[in-house]
């Protein structure tokens, strides 16, 4: 009993570094802007008021904007679940030639960093005539980077499934399609949970595409709209930047912690097999 309570007590201290910015973002943004730096710091706010929440949606179409980076993030989920799926299953389950150097060949391109490609990319993007569009911010990561590591960790689940498995699929009369829909992916729910958080969370938080793409106020998304938040000087306010924060970080929590033993386990068998 007293090694469970000191286990317990070391996990708690090991938490604070963790859970501490998220509590000051929170209470910070109840705070008149009087209190922010006032000396000594107050863990919570003496004189709490809304009234930061308030200037959040007079201030800019916080709302619209909100509603832009939640669509946003659901369709890139959704459309890189479906690629990765399909393109994870390919690599693991149907014998082509060349397979191991067509996977090595995507995964190289994890290497290239986003800055470099952001230039063709604007300019591809602008000959179509879909610059100041929410279709690059869907397009880039359904088809870039983050498709590629969920393609990784889908592929890697899929290897560890028993063949026989499918094999037994086959007796039941099931094709190459059949066999993915109703054997493999089913049981791929927890690949499905890592990929869907992650693909979540950059979709969620992408910023340089949409400072580069977009122009209109309207069509922000979250990570640029909080950069809107200053006065007449450039300075930032911070009482109403750190309220938009704290409602920007709700959907966040609620994916993670409604699917964050899928993450772990997706995860960790990803890890078992090469």
């Amino acid at each position: 009993m007293k090694l469970k309570l000191t286990v317990y007590a070391v996990l708690l201290v090991c938490c604070v570094p963790f859970v501490f910015p998220t509590w000051w973002m929170a209470t910070t943004s109840l705070k008149p802007v009087n209190e922010i730096f006032a000396f000594p710091p107050a863990l919570w706010p003496r004189d709490a008021t809304l009234d930061a929440y308030r200037q959040v949606f007079e201030l800019q179409p916080f709302a619209q904007q909100y509603v832009n980076s939640l669509y946003i993030a659901i369709v890139v989920t959704a459309g890189t679940l479906v690629v990765s799926s399909l393109a994870g299953y390919a690599f693991a389950r149907v014998p082509f030639r060349g397979s191991g150097v067509v996977f090595v060949i995507v995964l190289a391109g994890l290497l290239v960093p986003n800055e470099v490609t952001i230039i063709p990319l604007y300019r591809m993007f602008d000959g179509l005539g879909l610059v100041n569009t929410h279709w690059p911010l869907i397009l880039i990561p359904i088809l870039g980077a983050p498709s590629v590591l969920a393609t990784f960790i889908m592929r890697q689940f899929f290897i560890t499934l028993p063949r026989e498995l499918e094999e037994a699929g086959r007796v039941d009369g099931l094709g190459r399609f059949g066999l993915f829909w109703q054997v493999s992916l089913p049981l791929a729910k927890p690949a499905i949970g890592a990929v869907a958080i992650f693909t979540f969370l950059h979709s969620w938080n992408l910023f340089l595409e949409p400072i580069v793409f977009l122009s209109s106020k309207e069509k922000f998304t979250i990570p640029q709209a909080l950069t809107q938040y200053v006065d007449a000087y450039g300075g930032a306010l911070w009482n109403v930047q750190l309220a938009a924060a704290t409602m920007s970080a709700l959907p966040v929590l609620i994916v993670f912690v409604l699917a964050q033993r899928q993450f772990v386990e997706g995860l960790a068998q990803a890890g078992l097999k090469g």
